[in-house]
């Protein structure tokens, strides 16, 4: 069971085991390919999400035909967008707290990890409460929580998670959507384990970035696969 506390605590014991290290032991000058993809990652949080623009439709729309594909979405603005977890009928008023990239990321989810997506989406596993956490709307709360762990918004990164989230940028140029996908199924375990409600989502939020934090600070991390967290992850 999804839900079972036992199981939770048992799927992360592996990074329990395995040493952390503190980020004042650490020096290290970034090579010119981690500042080129640190930059370019960097370039995407500063885009804002506009609703006027042609490409920001499509990828709305992309991100509903991934979702719902045997549904046709009437509208941009359609009271449609409530059944994937917006809070209104336009996705463009969330979108303003963090920008594209959440957009991105949602949209990246849906087509690399259809079936985690999909699995997620719809709440198909686990003891569930009457209040559940609208999904889209969390998708964007935990692509700015991951911003703010990874200090993505300084110059550089001064915390062990930024550090060695520089590390696995190198050899992942899309580790930051895959690490969001990441922490995505890490939320919903966290809050199957808590047996949360709605009321509750910014205390599993926490939760889950305190495990990440554990995570992005293994001694051995080199690649996003080497996250105890990453075999939550399925096609």
């Amino acid at each position: 069971m999804v839900g079972n506390r036992a199981w939770f605590a048992g799927l992360f014991s592996g990074s329990g085991k395995r040493r952390q290290v503190s980020a004042e032991k650490i020096v290290f000058d970034l090579t010119p390919l981690q500042e080129q993809r640190l930059q370019s990652l960097k370039e995407r949080l500063n885009v804002p999400y506009d609703e006027t623009r042609t490409d920001h439709q499509e990828s709305l729309r992309a991100l509903w035909n991934a979702s719902f594909p045997d549904t046709e979405l009437t509208s941009l603005v359609s009271e449609q967008w409530k059944d994937m977890g917006w809070q209104g009928v336009n996705p463009a008023t969330d979108f303003r707290g963090c920008g594209f990239v959440s957009l991105e990321n949602l949209l990246f989810f849906a087509r690399t990890y259809p079936a985690s997506f999909k699995r997620l989406m719809l709440k198909q596993q686990g003891m569930r409460t009457t209040w559940e956490y609208p999904f889209a709307v969390a998708g964007v709360n935990i692509s700015y929580m991951l911003i703010q762990l990874l200090e993505l918004n300084s110059g550089r990164p001064k915390s062990l998670p930024g550090i060695n989230f520089i590390k696995v940028l190198t050899e992942h140029e899309d580790a930051f959507d895959v690490l969001y996908c990441i922490a995505f199924e890490m939320m919903d375990a966290q809050w199957l384990a808590m047996r949360a409600s709605y009321m509750q989502f910014k205390e599993v939020l926490e939760a889950t970035r305190q495990q990440l934090e554990r995570e992005l600070s293994l001694e051995d991390l080199n690649g996003i696969h080497d996250l105890p967290a990453c075999n939550l992850l399925y096609k």
